[in-house]
């Protein structure tokens, strides 16, 4: 009933807009309906809660060439290559370091999933099942959907040209595209070298002594990854305003949301690392979180 009640809603409010547009918007919610499903029940009967993990970065690719297949454009299809480099930088990122298996609901699991599944108020199958469909399942569904929503604001604004916000969004978004692979790079060898500690060859041999990435881009920020992923997504919207002409439009919601859930992530990662690592609460007071500092 409820599932009926939020689509009822749902073409409520698209009922304002032409039939075309009404047609794209409802694509993607089949979609996004489509992976809830999906990623609900495999990962509640194989245990690993990394389902969503593995589309992350696929489904934003998805949503931009149907949103081009719809309404084709300069900005639409620019919109939709940059995606597509993020999502298949990201893609091999997470393949890396053993997200991907032939057996597509197998894989590595995020490791914060272990550790909430420990938490006191998920512990059971129960409590942590119901996490899993609002939080894991559905509300992170919703903010992909949220912070891809710049494409169907330019889909709407289909007949608008091109303008200088437009280059300045898809400069900042390849800039932090490549921020975010030397960070990831740098990142997958540290953890590599920590699986062989003895090698002469390792890069990162500070690092090493503390057990913590301090070194790189991570010695100007203690997640420069995270803090990267933020920008692009933030340098997305403003594909948004251009195709808008408002500075201020509903699709930053998906922005400022994905800057809430990097915020709350970042707390458990760090907590994690804290209680891992000693000198961690030195690094943490010494190095900023994300945006680094001008001066030393």
């Amino acid at each position: 009933m409820t599932f009926l009640s939020a689509t009822l809603l749902f073409h409520s409010l698209l009922s304002g807009y032409d039939e075309k547009f009404q047609g794209l918007v409802s694509t993607w919610f089949i979609l996004m309906v489509i992976v809830i499903v999906v990623c609900f029940f495999v990962s509640e009967i194989t245990r690993n809660y990394s389902q969503i993990d593995k589309l992350w970065s696929l489904i934003p690719i998805a949503y931009g060439w149907i949103t081009v297949a719809a309404f084709p454009s300069v900005r639409t299809i620019l919109m939709a290559l940059l995606v597509t480099v993020w999502g298949l930088r990201l893609s091999y990122n997470f393949s890396r370091k053993g997200g991907y298996n032939i057996i597509p609901w197998k894989g590595e699991e995020d490791y914060r999933w272990k550790h909430l599944r420990e938490n006191r108020l998920l512990k059971g199958r129960f409590s942590f099942g119901l996490f899993n469909l609002l939080f894991i399942s559905i509300y992170q569904n919703i903010l992909i959907f949220l912070f891809s929503s710049p494409l169907l604001m330019a889909a709407l604004n289909n007949e608008r040209s091109l303008i200088f916000t437009d280059i300045l969004a898809a400069g900042f978004m390849l800039l932090f595209i490549i921020t975010e692979s030397v960070a990831d790079n740098q990142l997958f060898r540290f953890q590599q070298e920590k699986k062989k500690p003895d090698n002469k060859d390792n890069k990162y041999k500070k690092s090493l002594k503390t057990g913590f990435l301090s070194e790189g881009l991570w010695k100007y920020a203690r997640h420069p990854n995270f803090a990267s992923e933020q920008a692009i997504w933030i340098s997305f919207y403003f594909f948004g305003v251009a195709a808008s002409g408002k500075l201020i439009n509903i699709t930053l919601a998906g922005a400022v949301l994905l800057v809430l859930i990097f915020a709350g992530s970042t707390i458990m990662t760090e907590g994690i690392s804290s209680k891992k690592y000693p000198e961690y609460a030195v690094h943490q007071k010494e190095v900023p979180k994300f945006i680094p500092k001008l001066k030393s």
